[in-house]
C-alpha cells in the first residue's frame, strides 16, 4: 500500500477489541515516534505507556474518550528540552514535536494492524496531578491503540473532505 492510500484508509478508531497488542509492535511504535524530525533535533517528546488495568483506569478517570482500548500512550514534550523561537515570546516547540511523532506513530501502528485514536479531550494539569508527571512534562495528547473489533468502521466525518482548491492558496 503506498502512502496516500494509507493515509486515506487509517480512520479513528472507537471500537477496539480486547486482544493485547505484541510488545515488538509496540516497540515498532514506539521507535517510529522516536526517529521523527524534531526542531534542532532537540528530541523533547516524552512516551508513557499506560496497559495496566490500573493505568487505564487513571486515564478513563482524565477523559472519557478511552473507548475500551488495551493500550493507550500518553505523549508529552518536556518544556526544557524544547525550541524556543527568539522572534516570538512564549513559542516554544514542543507542541508540533511531539504532533509529528503521534501521526508517525498512528501511521506506523495502522501498517501493523492496529487501530489508533488521537485524543485531546482532558484536562493537562489533571493528567499531570493523576500521572504524577515531573514538574517539566507537559501532557499533550493520548494515543490509543488496539485491535479492531467487528463493529469498527470510521464515522461519516472521515469521508468529508475539503477539495485541495478549498485549502490550498498560492501566493
Amino acid at each position: 500500500m503506498d502512502f496516500l492510500e494509507l493515509v486515506s484508509k487509517r480512520y479513528s478508531e472507537r471500537f477496539f477489541s480486547n486482544i493485547p497488542i505484541e510488545q515488538e509492535k509496540l516497540d515498532k511504535i514506539l521507535e517510529a515516534g522516536r526517529l521523527v524530525p524534531t526542531a534542532c533535533n532537540y528530541q523533547p517528546q516524552r512516551f508513557y505507556i499506560l496497559k495496566s488495568k490500573k493505568a487505564l483506569e487513571l486515564a478513563a478517570n482524565v477523559t472519557p474518550f478511552t473507548y475500551n482500548c488495551s493500550l493507550m500512550i500518553l505523549i508529552c514534550y518536556d518544556k526544557n528540552e524544547v525550541w524556543k523561537n527568539k522572534r516570538e515570546e512564549n513559542y516554544n516547540s514542543g507542541e508540533q514535536d511531539i504532533s509529528i511523532a503521534a501521526t508517525t506513530m498512528m501511521y506506523e501502528a495502522e501498517t501493523l494492524g492496529i487501530h489508533t485514536l488521537w485524543i485531546r479531550g482532558f484536562n493537562s494539569k489533571t493528567a499531570s496531578e493523576t500521572f504524577k508527571l515531573p514538574e517539566n512534562i507537559v501532557p499533550s495528547m493520548f494515543l490509543a491503540l488496539g485491535y479492531p473489533s467487528d463493529k469498527s468502521k470510521p464515522s461519516d466525518w472521515h469521508f468529508k473532505r475539503k477539495s485541495i482548491n478549498e485549502i490550498v492558496t498560492i501566493l
